[in-house]
């Protein structure tokens, strides 16, 4: 069950996917499911999460997703304590937001709902 607030999914750039999917299988067992040429999610990791490979939609770094019952209202929290909403999208399945914490950090929001 997802937890409002929590982390629910961590997203990794990916540049060459059959070499990527190749070390995290060998190195620590873990499996995949494809979502198209870009994009491939794995499981077995303790953490759920995937690697995008589309140059326009890739984060440079890892990015910390975290799970929202209800993305607006986590939105507005998410600016009242001085966060910055950077970026904004749906995908097959939900939506999400980023944002840059004070810190800097960019993480993102996403909802199924």
């Amino acid at each position: 069950m997802r937890k409002s607030g929590c982390i629910d999914y961590v997203e990794l750039p990916g540049r060459n996917m059959e070499a990527v999917k190749h070390f995290y299988r060998a190195a620590f067992g873990w499996e995949f499911q494809s979502y198209g040429p870009d994009y491939v999610a794995f499981e077995n990791a303790g953490v759920d999460g995937g690697f995008q490979s589309d140059a326009q939609e890739a984060h440079p770094h890892p990015l910390v997703i975290v799970y929202a019952g209800d993305l607006d209202a986590m939105a507005a929290e998410v600016e009242a304590a001085g966060g910055r909403i950077t970026k904004r999208h749906e995908f097959p399945g939900g939506r999400r937001f980023h944002f840059r914490d004070p810190a800097g950090n960019i993480l993102a929001v996403w909802s199924d709902r």
